[in-house]
């Protein structure tokens, strides 16, 4: 088995750029919008509602998630399938299980890199497999956004809020747990304070160490 590795990043913490840095010096795929797709082809489905349905995509599920947890009276539990089932937002259960299927398949043929869909815990215990999380102050987190998208600040704090409520629902109803707990990972660095080559370097590093 080639090597894998798991990066949850937060919004703003360089996960699509260190990513395929590290996938490009592994020698393994970055894989990232090719799940959605995939899971599309499997099912049958559009594009468009396979996106509805994952964590990364700018109007996923995750984003649904959020919204309704700011709600009154609405947990992240059992009680939220009844909220969004009386509004027609269900996740079906197939993208959930597809999703993980398409994980598990590049960690069996070949690895890679992955990006975000809670890949930490569907690969949790694989041996090799290298859990890393990319994080950093709010702050920088919002100076790299800022940058990298040519937004206003009020522009940046609404998409950051906004994404890290996503993808924080989204580990959270599936899975039950943060994917801000350090427990989840081997490897946890703040990406806002080191320069992107120097976060690849280290993971590779840390990539090699145990396969």
């Amino acid at each position: 088995m080639a090597g894998v590795v798991t990066i949850s990043a937060a919004f703003g913490a360089g996960g699509s750029v260190i990513g395929p840095a590290v996938a490009e010096r592994l020698g393994v795929p970055f894989v990232d919008r090719a799940i959605p797709y995939t899971v599309a082809a499997e099912i049958g489905c559009s594009i468009e509602e396979a996106l509805d349905h994952d964590d990364r995509a700018e109007h996923g599920l995750g984003r649904i998630l959020s919204s309704a947890s700011r709600l009154p009276n609405i947990t992240l539990g059992g009680g939220m399938d009844d909220y969004l089932s009386d509004r027609g937002f269900v996740p079906e259960e197939e993208f959930l299980i597809r999703t993980e299927k398409v994980i598990k398949q590049i960690a069996e043929h070949g690895g890679g890199v992955i990006l975000g869909r809670a890949s930490q815990l569907v690969l949790a215990g694989l041996p090799g497999a290298l859990h890393v999380r990319l994080d950093g102050s709010r702050r920088r987190r919002l100076a790299n956004v800022r940058e990298a998208l040519d937004l206003s600040e009020r522009e940046a704090e609404r998409l950051l809020d906004d994404n890290d409520r996503a993808r924080t629902a989204y580990v959270k109803h599936f899975y039950r747990a943060d994917p801000a707990d350090p427990a989840l990972y081997d490897l946890v660095i703040d990406s806002t304070r080191l320069a992107a080559p120097a976060c690849a370097d280290i993971i590779v590093t840390a990539a090699l160490a145990i396969l």
